[in-house]
Formats: structure tokens, C-alpha cells, sequence
């Protein structure tokens, strides 16, 4: 709806029998026999009178166009519809499918790209490169080192093992 208060969709139960029978161009004993056989079945008010849509009477104008002018009996007719509600349905999965194929194919070029971003780090990490480099304050990029510093708990320990290993004081720190 576009904001208009007035608006009404085609498939709001508005209609009451005679005015549907009027639209229809039907009795509205023949739009109660429609209902009873289930081929064309209106929403109910509170007081469970009927209530027909602006889609209902032209489903109601579709059966007896069927009916007078293509000769179809009335099984005929609920066949015809059922299948063509059927029809509808598959079309509307098909359109939901088709878009989640499109989003998923462009979740996988995406996937894909970063892929192959990663692929291109991991050769250049072969070939000598960092994976992420590491900036100074000064905000040159210098090489990150290859290991990880030891836990903090562990650093007293770390340091005088390597003093008696005979490291230097730099490696010791």
C-alpha cells in the first residue's frame, strides 16, 4: 500500500455476498453453491458472513467463464483452478530460489576473491614476504618477528636459562 488509508488489496475480503454477485454477475445462491463445492471460498467477518476479495469475483467472473463459454463442468473448473493456484505457487518458489542462487553466487565470488587474496599472501610469505607487516612508531614497516615472546610468567625463567645457555644479552630480553 502506498500510505493511502483508503487502499485496499485485491485480496482483502471486503464484499458482501450480494455485492460480489453483482460484480460476479452471478446469483448469490450460485455463489454459495461455488463455495460449498470449494471453488471459489471467501473469508468470513466476525459474525461468519461471507466476505469476498476483488480477487474472488474475478475468480468468480474465471469459473463462469468456463462454465458458459468453454463448456467446462464444475470438477472440471476446481481442477482447472487448483492446478493454476498450483502453477502459482511454483512460479513464486521458483522467483524466491532464483534470488537466493544470485546471492549465494555472489557470495561465492566474494569468497573467492578473499581466497584468492590469502593464496597470493601465502606465496609471498613463501617467497620471503611478511603476512602482516609490523610498523614502527616512526611508521616504517619493519619484519615481524618469527616467534612469539615468551608468557610473562615465564620470562624470569626464560632469562636465566638463557644465561646459562651462554646467549647474549640481546636474546636474553
Amino acid at each position: 500500500m502506498n500510505g493511502n488509508p483508503f487502499e485496499v488489496a485485491d485480496d482483502s475480503p471486503v464484499y458482501v455476498i450480494s455485492v460480489a454477485a453483482e460484480l460476479s454477475g452471478l446469483h448469490p445462491q450460485t455463489l454459495r453453491a461455488y463455495d460449498r463445492l470449494g471453488l471459489v471460498s471467501p473469508g468470513r467477518s466476525s459474525g461468519r458472513g461471507r466476505r469476498y476479495s476483488l480477487r474472488d469475483v474475478l475468480m468468480l467472473r474465471e469459473v463462469q467463464r468456463l462454465s458458459q463459454e468453454d463448456g467446462v463442468n464444475l470438477s472440471g473448473i476446481k481442477q482447472i483452478l487448483e492446478l493454476g493456484a498450483e502453477l502459482d505457487r511454483a512460479r513464486r518458489m521458483l522467483a524466491e530460489m532464483t534470488a537466493e542462487i544470485a546471492q549465494l553466487r555472489a557470495e561465492l565470488e566474494s569468497t573467492r576473491a578473499v581466497a584468492a587474496r590469502l593464496a597470493g599472501l601465502v606465496r609471498n610469505r613463501a617467497a620471503g614476504a611478511q603476512l602482516v607487516p609490523v610498523r614502527n612508531l616512526g611508521g616504517s614497516t619493519t619484519p615481524a618477528p618469527q616467534q612469539a615472546p615468551p608468557p610473562a610468567s615465564s620470562t624470569s625463567a626464560a632469562s636465566s636459562s638463557a644465561a646459562n645457555s651462554g646467549a647474549t644479552p640481546e636474546e636474553r630480553t
